[in-house]
């Protein structure tokens, strides 16, 4: 297994009604009303120490990633943090995850290219380079992307991309959206032919036929659980086997919220308000928010088909649940060391994932709070699930220099605690 620590880095403080009295967490919350940039500023370097005691503790990755305009996830520019965390993690066998600058928004998206080389190159070959289609509500509301455009920029972005990495010499490009006289880029990648891309998605048949086609890692990021992450999974290794493509556990990956303590019952005391907190305040999404053309036909039948009216009737429900609630219905792996390490086990032998990213900072879990959630699953967790699937296959979707074991060091993420990291 390869086991990164992924950050959404959500405003912690949402007043008590804030459902009640905004419209929504994404593309329309006024900033000045429930915002200063000074207390931003505290979330952001507590984010880094986050992912650093997270680092420093051995987790194979640290995962950042990149939305707009709301209070859910605000990390704008996810290789800003990525060059901090670069730099901060030198010599260290840690993988940047970068889960990652949206393609469709970036004009041009070579400046993806360029930033991306910048970060393996300062990293020393240790970037995983996230291509995500985009959000409708950042890549059409914020960024001004009409929907049925999205797709189609986002492979003309991605072919871009991969050509300025490889090629060894200046070329022009005369694509749909993106004209360029001459693409030179400096630096290029330390990693040959390019860094391991990894595609995040949501269930889309597109997404999956595209990673296919590439040889990409799809990764499958939703808040639902890994009962629901089954069946989606499922039809996924459905799919990859109708394409007669390897059923390699490392080709994709999986997001899992995850609160741990010293007991189960320590666990609902120290997690329950800041779990119902994100679920009733950072996915309080309008839903016209998501306009028509953001999916194509096939991905949107799929999505209304399996899963989204049943995903939609339960969002509806969660004012109601209890901690209880949300763990019994596997939205969110909770307890004491031996129940999670019980619940992950589960997740990875029946979704047959090789990536795991663990969303350890959830809603207003405070700083203090969040590092003993990173330092509870370092010790006592991780060394008992990672063996998994590392005999039996090849991970070709990670950094070559670090498919080796990493080593937990919890001794090290101690000390940075108690030395103020």
């Amino acid at each position: 297994m390869k086991i990164s620590m992924f950050h959404l880095m959500p405003h912690r403080e949402l007043p008590d009604d804030f459902e009640e009295r905004y419209h929504s967490v994404w593309v329309d919350p006024p900033f000045h009303e429930l915002a200063t940039p000074e207390r931003v500023g505290d979330y952001y370097n507590w984010t880094l120490d986050e992912l650093m005691h997270a680092a420093d503790l051995g987790f194979d990755g640290i995962c950042v990633n990149e939305h707009h305009q709301n209070a859910y996830g605000f990390m704008p520019g996810p290789n800003v943090m990525g060059g901090a965390l670069a730099r901060a993690t030198r010599g260290q066998d840690v993988a940047l995850v970068q889960m990652g600058a949206t393609l469709p928004t970036t004009n041009p998206p070579i400046r993806i290219a360029e930033e991306y080389a910048m970060l393996d190159c300062i990293s020393g070959g240790r970037l995983v380079a996230g291509m995500p289609l985009g959000t409708a509500m950042d890549a059409n509301m914020g960024y001004g992307i009409t929907p049925i455009e999205q797709r189609e920029r986002y492979y003309e972005a991605h072919d871009l991309i991969l050509k300025a990495w490889q090629s060894r010499k200046p070329f022009p490009y005369n694509g749909k959206y993106t004209q360029l006289p001459m693409v030179n880029l400096w630096p290029r990648p330390v990693q040959q032919p390019h860094p391991p891309v990894w595609v995040p998605g949501m269930g889309s048949l597109s997404t999956w036929e595209f990673a296919a086609d590439q040889g990409h890692c799809y990764c499958f990021l939703s808040y639902f659980g890994h009962a629901r992450g089954k069946a989606v999974m499922d039809s996924f290794w459905e799919f990859m086997d109708s394409k007669e493509k390897e059923l390699n556990p490392y080709r994709a990956g999986f997001l899992q919220l995850v609160a741990v303590s010293e007991t189960d019952a320590q666990a609902e005391k120290d997690y329950e308000k800041h779990i119902k907190y994100f679920f009733e305040k950072c996915l309080h999404i309008a839903p016209e928010f998501t306009p028509p053309g953001h999916q194509d036909y096939r991905s949107l039948e799929n999505n209304l088909r399996r899963m989204l009216s049943q995903q939609m009737s339960e969002q509806q429900r969660l004012s109601d649940w209890s901690f209880k609630d949300y763990v019994d219905n596997q939205y969110v792996i909770s307890g004491g060391p031996a129940s999670v390490r019980d619940q992950l086990e589960e997740l990875i032998k029946s979704l047959r994932v090789g990536n795991l990213m663990l969303l350890l900072q959830i809603g207003s879990m405070p700083h203090e709070l969040a590092m003993k959630n990173i330092e509870l699953m370092a010790t006592e967790v991780i060394p008992h699930i990672r063996h998994h699937w590392t005999d039996e296959w090849e991970n070709k979707w990670w950094p070559e220099s670090l498919r080796g074991g990493r080593q937990m060091n919890a001794e090290a993420g101690v000390a940075a605690v108690a030395g103020g990291s």
